[in-house]
């Protein structure tokens, strides 16, 4: 029986003709729909010209004649800004010299992202960036289950992994799938009634991202501009560790934008995260309050062990002036593999960590009313 794996594996040696580059590597064939013996696909095409197409057409008639006989349906269409950003870390640098140079309506987009409905002051959405001054502290498990806590206080709810280096979202919501283009837009992917967009969508198999500053921001504005938001009330951001391009991209692109810190009950944590704090307030942006993740262990019989310390989260409220709106303990969500909507990090609503997001969401409902 024919299978959307099957068709990219006999497709892995078509290779863009004037790149000599792997269209699957590319992540250029899109949309595979197969019904009884019918294919369709779309083919991401760098060059539209009729020469190039037809020798695509008959590269892949090729490829697939194993499975004959066959009703193949082929469409093309152009390639976003994102997946050419993408393609040109895939790309040797000889190679990416001779890709086209990004559109003037993609500048366009990146330039006055200010009038895109989304980012637009009088949107509705509340943007939150997630941050936290190291790594390690559990900023993308705070993210995707106060994602999921607002869902469940009947919010629209938003997720962009801006932590491009990384990136971990999808693996720990369990997304499988990436996202699909439906007329030239991007379709985030969602999960447990969460939209989300992310760097690990594009990249293939775990590779690193090896990019410079201008470049993040660049990827960043287009997670607005490329992809088709549905209705927002909130939209969480999923910042890297410290204070670097992309929290300052955050800032610049998003002035209404808020802030909750993450970090660990370890004074040296809390010590590096007010300084990613100490930069929100430089640049007018409101802080929500503080996260305390991995506040205690708590055993069988109920006796807490402060593995990481203790104060860490409350001393950060008090140096930046706010609120600590929750203590997480240390925990792992009592999900199965062979459970239907399986994740690694989202912890079920009736758990007792589940709970106390429950309770975040809720404090950061009434903060914004």
């Amino acid at each position: 029986m024919l299978s959307r794996d099957y068709v990219l594996e006999l497709l892995s040696t078509v290779t863009d003709p004037q790149y000599d580059f792997p269209l699957v590597e590319m992540q250029f064939i899109r949309d595979i729909m197969i019904k009884d013996s019918r294919i369709s696909l779309t083919v991401v095409g760098i060059e539209l010209g009729q020469e190039y197409k037809d020798a695509l057409e008959q590269s892949i008639r090729s490829a697939l004649k194993i499975v004959e006989p066959i009703d193949l349906h082929i469409r093309f269409r152009a390639p976003s800004e994102l997946e050419m950003a993408t393609v040109r870390q895939l790309l040797s640098p000889d190679t990416e010299e001779a890709l086209p140079p990004e559109s003037e309506t993609h500048k366009g987009h990146a330039a006055g992202l200010e009038q895109l409905p989304i980012i637009h002051a009088n949107s509705g959405v509340r943007f939150i960036a997630v941050a936290s001054g190291k790594g390690g502290v559990g900023k993308s498990t705070v993210t995707v289950n106060l994602a999921t806590a607002l869902v469940r206080q009947g919010k629209r709810v938003g997720i962009i992994d801006a932590d491009i280096y990384g990136f971990s979202i999808p693996d720990m919501m369990g997304i499988e799938e990436g996202p699909t283009v439906e007329e030239g837009r991007i379709q985030p992917v969602e999960r447990f009634g969460v939209q989300v967009m992310s760097m690990g969508f594009f990249i293939k198999e775990n590779n690193p991202v090896i990019w410079r500053g201008p470049m993040l921001g660049k990827m960043l504005r287009q997670f607005f501009a490329d992809v088709d938001w549905d209705q927002l009330d909130y939209m969480l951001l999923d910042l890297p560790p410290g204070t670097g391009d992309v929290a300052l991209d955050v800032h610049q692109i998003l002035p209404q934008s808020k802030e909750i810190l993450v970090t660990t009950p370890h004074a040296t944590a809390a010590f590096v995260a007010a300084r990613a704090g100490t930069m929100a307030l430089q640049t007018d942006h409101e802080i929500l309050g503080v996260v305390e993740n991995m506040s205690y262990y708590q055993a069988r019989d109920g006796q807490r062990e402060y593995v990481f310390g203790r104060g860490g989260g409350g001393q950060l409220a008090e140096t930046l002036h706010t609120e600590l709106l929750a203590q997480i303990p240390l925990g792992a969500p009592d999900n199965l593999p062979t459970d239907p909507d399986f994740s690694p990090s989202v912890y079920k609503e009736d758990s007792e960590i589940g709970q106390l997001y429950n309770e975040l969401a809720l404090k950061v409902i009434e903060k914004h009313n």
